[in-house]
């Protein structure tokens, strides 16, 4: 299995930190936590906010890299570009906790030029 196919799985795992930091709290209700995390504010909303947002990014990640696999087979290309997407995207749940909107809105370009990439290499 290539490095680019063992992001996958990362990536599809990589929100599930986010949605932990958000309950951090002696307040956290694992009876209704949903009711929970939309109550919640600052940092810890928008732990939850990179939480949905990671799973907002993985279908389109996880596509490029399949179909890049496909049409190209294992790759250097594909390897370099799925680990700045893990990078990336681990670095904008870091900036959207810290409130740190531009540099966020960065890390998250820099993860979609990715999926983007690995699309236009396998054209």
């Amino acid at each position: 299995m290539t490095i680019a196919l063992w992001c996958v799985l990362a990536a599809a795992f990589l929100p599930y930190p986010f949605s932990l930091l958000a309950k951090l709290s002696r307040r956290f209700d694992n009876h209704s936590p949903r009711v929970y995390l939309e109550a919640t504010t600052g940092w810890q909303k928008r732990s939850h906010w990179a939480q949905l947002n990671g799973f907002e990014a993985f279908p389109a990640f996880a596509a490029a890299v399949i179909v890049n696999h496909m049409v190209l087979g294992p790759n250097a290309w594909a390897n370099k570009l799925a680990l700045i997407f893990i990078a990336s995207r681990m670095i904008y749940g870091v900036f959207y906790i810290a409130d740190w909107a531009l540099l966020r809105s960065i890390a998250w370009f820099a993860a979609a030029l990715c999926s983007v990439a690995l699309f236009v290499l396998a054209a």
